[in-house]
């Protein structure tokens, strides 16, 4: 029998990792789909993405609705663990091809070159605990489980 500060709840857990991780990103996202906070927009981003950074346009449109649709869609907890799995790819380029250069830590006081990594390895392990433990009751993929073990 577990007692009171035993018990644990993974539903809580799946909850509380898709809400804080989509939180995050979403900003991030709508900066680069809408211009809000002080971003760009979709055409200034796309800008960036393939003019400066020489992505090709599919992936920067990938990365654009990845980070602005697909939080909403991880808040929701539908298709978590491919979403999760999505972030995890995406974080990990990012890293490679943006922020490994500028070491671990964050541009805190403005005497770097730009911003370490460290805020990518919070979002990769957020981004596994979710592939590992999916989004849990309280999440649409936890809706149509419980519905299909009915059936």
């Amino acid at each position: 029998m577990k007692v009171g500060y035993l018990k644990n709840s993974d539903a809580m857990a799946s909850w509380i990792l898709r809400i804080s991780l989509a939180i995050v990103i979403f900003p991030h996202g709508a900066q680069k789909l809408f211009g809000w906070f002080g971003g760009y927009g979709f055409s200034g981003t796309m800008g960036f993405f393939t003019e400066t950074m020489n992505l090709p346009w599919l992936i920067g449109f990938f990365t654009i609705m990845l980070e602005s649709i697909g939080a909403i869609v991880l808040i929701l907890g539908f298709k978590t663990r491919i979403v999760a799995a999505l972030y995890l790819i995406l974080a990990i380029a990012i890293v490679f091809t943006s922020h490994l250069e500028h070491g671990f830590f964050m541009n805190w006081f403005g005497n770097q070159q730009g911003e370490g990594y460290e805020y990518f390895l919070l979002w990769i392990g957020m981004a596994i605990s979710l592939i590992l433990s999916g989004g849990g009751e309280y999440s649409i993929d936890g809706i149509l489980k419980l519905r299909q073990s009915k059936t």
